[in-house]
C-alpha cells in the first residue's frame, strides 16, 4: 500500500483513520489492500483510492472519501491530478450518491452490479427455507470440521497459502485471482481484519474466511476473501460463516456484507441520469454471457441463500466516455483478463 500527498503535514492521520471517519461504502476497507495507491489534497481531510493501469488510465476503488461537503472538491483535485499526468479516472464500486456526484461532474456512470447484506440482529437458520444450509453445517461438524478464529502468522500464512494455490488449481489454468475488488491476506491493513479458520481432526486447514471492518451507516464486517480445499467437506464455507456471525452477534455488529458482484441486481431504474445506453447494453451482455470474466451467477447463489435484506447498486464511472482502452484497463487491473 503507498501513497500519494500533495503538501501533507506530518501529523496526517492514516488512511486507515481517514476511511473509519468518512467511508460508507461496505468495500471501503479494500482501499487498503497493497499495491493500491491513496491521493490526498491539501486542506481536505479525505482520500482517493486507486491504481494505475497502462499508460492512460488510473482505476479508482469507490468515491471520494471525505466528508459529504468536501468529496466534490477532492474529485475535482483528484481528476486535476489525472489530467496533469495524462490519464483517465476509471471509477468502480460507486454508491449511488457517488454515482450522481461523479455524472454530475461529465463522468458517463451506469450500474455495474449490486451489493448484498444481511442484518445480523435476529440473524438465525430456523424454517424451510434455511434447510440446505442447516443440513450442510450439520455435516460439516459431523465430519470432525471445526472453526476458531486465529490471528495471522508465519505458519499459518504458509498454510493458507497452501490452500490458496489447491483452490486456483481446481478452479483451472486460464482462471486468475481477481484483484482490487476482493481483499487480501496479509499486509499492513491485517491487523482490523479478522480471519476464521476450518480444520479436519488431524488439524490440516480445510479452508477459512476473512472479514473486513465496514465502517459509517451500515456498520459491521465485509465477507471479504474465502477459500477452500476441493476434497474438503460439503458444508465447509457455510459453517465458517455461521461460525463467524455468532461472534460478531455477541458484540452487537450490525450487518454482515457480501460485497459487489458485477453484471446482478441490473435495473434500468437503477441508472442515473445521462447513463450510457451503450455501456447499459454491454454490462447486460456481460451479465448474460461473461462467466469468462466473473462467475456472476455462482457467486449471487451463494449469497442468496442467507436470506439478503439489502440489496443496494452499485456503478462504474468512465471519465469523459467509455473508450475500449478504459475498458481494458479496468479488467486489467482486476486481473480479469
Amino acid at each position: 500500500m503507498t501513497s500519494q500527498t500533495l503538501h501533507a503535514p506530518q501529523t496526517e492521520p492514516s488512511s486507515a483513520q481517514l476511511l473509519e471517519r468518512h467511508a460508507d461504502n461496505p468495500s471501503a476497507y479494500l482501499a487498503l489492500n497493497e499495491g493500491t495507491q491513496h491521493f490526498r489534497a491539501p486542506g481536505i481531510d479525505g482520500l482517493v483510492a486507486y491504481r494505475p493501469a497502462g499508460r492512460r488510465a488510473l482505476v479508482q476503488l469507490g468515491g471520494a472519501f471525505a466528508a459529504p461537503e468536501d468529496r466534490p472538491a477532492l474529485l475535482a483535485a483528484f481528476a486535476t491530478y489525472a489530467e496533469e499526468r495524462r490519464r483517465r479516472i476509471v471509477a468502480v464500486q460507486l454508491l449511488r450518491e457517488d454515482a450522481e456526484l461523479y455524472a454530475a461532474n461529465g463522468f458517463v456512470v451506469n450500474q455495474l452490479g449490486a451489493n448484498y447484506a444481511r442484518a445480523l440482529a435476529g440473524f438465525d437458520l430456523k424454517g424451510k427455507k434455511h434447510v440446505s444450509l442447516r443440513n450442510k453445517v450439520s455435516r460439516a461438524r459431523r465430519a470432525g470440521v471445526t472453526v476458531t478464529e486465529t490471528p495471522l502468522d508465519a505458519r499459518l500464512r504458509r498454510e493458507l497459502e497452501e490452500v490458496d494455490a489447491v483452490w486456483l488449481r481446481a478452479k483451472g489454468r486460464h482462471v486468475k485471482e481477481i484483484q482490487l475488488m476482493v481483499g487480501e491476506v496479509g499486509g499492513e491493513a491485517q491487523a482490523q481484519r479478522r480471519l476464521f479458520v476450518a480444520r479436519d481432526e488431524a488439524g490440516q486447514v480445510l479452508g477459512y474466511l476473512s472479514f473486513a471492518p465496514v465502517f459509517g451507516s451500515r456498520a459491521g464486517w465485509l465477507h471479504d476473501l474465502s477459500r477452500r480445499r476441493p476434497d474438503a467437506p460439503p458444508g465447509v464455507l457455510e459453517l465458517l460463516v455461521v461460525s463467524a456471525v455468532e461472534a460478531f452477534r455477541a458484540e452487537g455488529a450490525g450487518f454482515l456484507h457480501f460485497g459487489m458482484t458485477p453484471f446482478t441486481g441490473l435495473d434500468p431504474a437503477h441508472e442515473v441520469e445521462g447513463a450510457s445506453p451503450m455501456t447499459a447494453r454491454f454490462v447486460r451482455l456481460l451479465a448474460e454471457k461473461g462467466s469468462f470474466v466473473y462467475p456472476a451467477a455462482a457467486q449471487l447463489a451463494y449469497k442468496e441463500k442467507w436470506a439478503l435484506d439489502l440489496v443496494e447498486p452499485e456503478y462504474v464511472a468512465f471519465q469523459g466516455r467509455l473508450t475500449p482502452g478504459a475498458l481494458v484497463a479496468l479488467l486489467r487491473v482486476t486481473n480479469s483478463v
